[in-house]
Formats: structure tokens, sequence, C-alpha cells
């Protein structure tokens, strides 16, 4: 059990703990009593993009140790670690958002929360990769700023794929797409590691 305290306090896990509870702490305050009227089933608030990507990003950045060498030189096994804490970053972020809707207003279906987490955190695993931990943050930060500031992309299979983000729950190439990001993401995290 040493050995996740010693992981968690290497990785600042606490430190983005608190950036993701107090997100979802600044989003329930500004929402409480609010928008808790007739919605459509598979509306989404703009805000869950926003919330999610925020959440991921301050998970994203204990995706590197201190040392990079003794990252790449330990003699215990990094590949399930590094997978492990892939994927805690999404359910953290995910959770804190579903715990947020539970007693106050919906933003989005559960379906469409777990997607884009999930998709989130893939894309920052590959940007601890591609760019090291520090700017692992980059690629799910890119992906909201297309995702917000792009003009309406076709409804067709390609469109649905590059909008993964805002599309309803059960839509197919957004739901496939999501998870190839996490899978694919992950995945190379966990036998790469971040950047040096």
């Amino acid at each position: 059990m040493r050995w996740l305290m010693l992981y968690a306090r290497s990785r600042q896990v606490s430190t983005s703990a608190a950036a993701v509870a107090l997100t979802a702490l600044v989003v329930w305050a500004f929402n409480r009593g609010g928008g808790t009227g007739a919605m459509d089933a598979d509306a989404i608030n703009p805000i869950v993009y926003f919330v999610l990507a925020a959440g991921v990003a301050a998970g994203s950045v204990g995706l590197g140790g201190q040392d990079a060498a003794l990252d790449r030189t330990a003699a215990i096994r990094w590949a399930p670690r590094r997978a492990a804490h892939a994927l805690l970053i999404g359910v953290v972020a995910g959770a804190a958002l579903l715990a947020v809707q539970a007693v106050g207003p919906r933003f989005a279906p559960t379906e469409v929360v777990v997607r884009d987490t999930a998709g989130l955190a893939g894309l920052a695993a590959f940007g601890a990769v591609v760019c090291g931990a520090h700017l692992a943050w980059t690629l799910p930060t890119a992906w909201l700023a297309f995702a917000v500031l792009s003009p309406p992309l076709p409804p067709n299979t390609v469109g649905k794929a590059f909008g993964w983000m805002s599309y309803p729950p059960g839509t197919e190439a957004s739901t496939w797409t999501a998870v190839g990001l996490l899978v694919t993401g992950a995945g190379v995290y966990a036998l790469v590691g971040p950047r040096r």
C-alpha cells in the first residue's frame, strides 16, 4: 500500500482531485436551483464539454512522474499502472459531473458523460505520449475548442466521428470514436509512457 501512496504523491493526485472537485463545486454553485425544469431526454448543455475537459486536463498533469528516467528503469511493471491511471482520470472527471447532476440540474445523459470522458481521457493519455505529461492537456483542450468553435459538421458518419462530443446518446459513430480514442490513447500510453 505504501507504493500507492508514493505513486499518488509523485503524480500530484491530491492536487488534481482538488481541482476536479473545485470545478464540480463551482458548476453546482452557479447552476443550483435553476435548469431543473422539463428538458429533452437527449439534450446536452454545452457546459458539459468544459467541465469534463477541465477535469481531464487537471488529471492529465499526473501522467508523468518527477523523474522520467526513474519511471523507465524502475523494477516494476508500469503498463498496468499507466493504463489504470489513464482510465481513473476519466472515471473521476465523469463521476464529479454525475455527482453534480445527482444533487442539482441535469446537464447531459449519463451515456454522453461516460462517452465524452472516455474519449477525453484517451486524448490526454495520447497527449502525454506525444507532448509530454506537462502538456497532456493540450489534445483534450484542442478537441474541445474544435467541438465548440467549428461550424456545424454534416450529420454523416465522418461528421459524427469528428464531432463525437456533441452528438446525443446512441450515435454509433460518436460512441465508437470515443472508445477508439480511449483504447488507443490509454494503450499507447501504457506501453510507451510519457514523452521525456
